[in-house]
């Protein structure tokens, strides 16, 4: 059971790195829209699906604010605010090799860590900055770009403890709640509104559908079942996928370089993957009789969708 539940956690928190990585054309088809309010809208549909698949959810209690908002600020808003400003001073490349270093981070942070999740991440990292190619920065870019890994970060951590309490689907759904009413507070003084067009419009309903709602959904199930320490490998993939992407858009080369950064990225993540000596990680396992499809893992008082 325990094996099964490995695997099942694995399988989700690859397919929603894959699914991250593989999103960064459609991102940029973003392009000069306002950020916050493009963010708020992407959030909206998100939820909206979220509620559809969860149909009750979970009220959080006052001690879940802060870390919900804390998802919403430095994972969500933030990382993406950041992403775009730390491009805007250093190459596509240092961003990704600097934000390589947010699975050793995770490992290091865990308070249960194991030797071989350190040690993936650490050959994750390395596999990273081969397949980014490293890059040059100036001014604020690698503060910017530090900021940037510590927002990904953040998305993981501080959801690591109400994951336990709200459910995966309770957490993705009040965070993306959240990010949709403050991104739009601000964005209406930062930014502005804009009707989207066409393509506009088709990127973010990508990106509330999938990105958004199954992605956050699968990540979350996958810190849930594996621990942050564990999880935390398998951001490398997005790299990987987003390199997959862009070979077969014909935007970009597969080069032997590519190719050993990939296979690094593979090592470290088997690697990291490893059952340890210990089972119980710091974002708890998923009970037997987990409701965790009804976006709760205990009995919690709901309200109607």
């Amino acid at each position: 059971m325990k094996l099964n539940g490995m695997k099942l956690g694995v399988a989700a928190g690859a397919t929603a790195a894959s699914i991250v990585g593989a999103s960064v054309p459609i991102t940029g088809m973003l392009d000069g829209y306002p950020v916050l309010t493009g963010q708020a809208m992407r959030y909206l549909l998100g939820a909206a699906v979220l509620l559809l698949v969860a149909r009750r959810l979970p009220m959080p209690s006052w001690r879940d604010i802060p870390p919900l908002l804390g998802v919403v600020a430095s994972g969500m808003l933030g990382f993406n605010a950041l992403l775009i400003a730390a491009q805007q001073y250093a190459e596509p490349g240092f961003v990704a090799a600097v934000m390589g270093g947010s699975p050793i981070a995770l490992a290091l942070l865990s308070r249960q860590r194991t030797t071989s999740a350190v040690v993936g991440a650490v050959v994750v990292a390395a596999g990273i900055v081969l397949l980014s190619g490293g890059g040059t920065w100036h001014g604020p870019g690698l503060v910017l770009a530090l900021l940037t890994m510590v927002g990904e970060v953040c998305f993981t951590l501080f959801a690591v403890g109400v994951v336990k309490r709200l459910g995966v689907l309770g957490v993705a759904t009040w965070t993306c709640l959240l990010a949709a009413v403050i991104g739009a507070v601000l964005g209406t003084f930062v930014g502005g509104w804009q009707v989207p067009d066409a393509r506009q419009s088709f990127a973010l309903v990508l990106l509330a559908l999938v990105v958004t709602a199954l992605a956050f959904g699968l990540w979350y199930f996958a810190v849930n079942r594996l621990g942050s320490d564990r999880a935390g490998v398998l951001i490398g993939l997005m790299p990987v996928s987003g390199l997959v992407t862009s070979v077969l858009l014909g935007a970009q080369e597969f080069t032997l370089v590519s190719a050993a950064g990939a296979a690094t990225v593979a090592l470290g993540c088997a690697i990291g993957l490893r059952r340890g000596a210990h089972h119980t990680h710091d974002a708890g396992r998923v009970p037997p009789k987990s409701t965790i499809a009804s976006g709760s893992d205990s009995a919690p008082e709901v309200v109607a969708s």
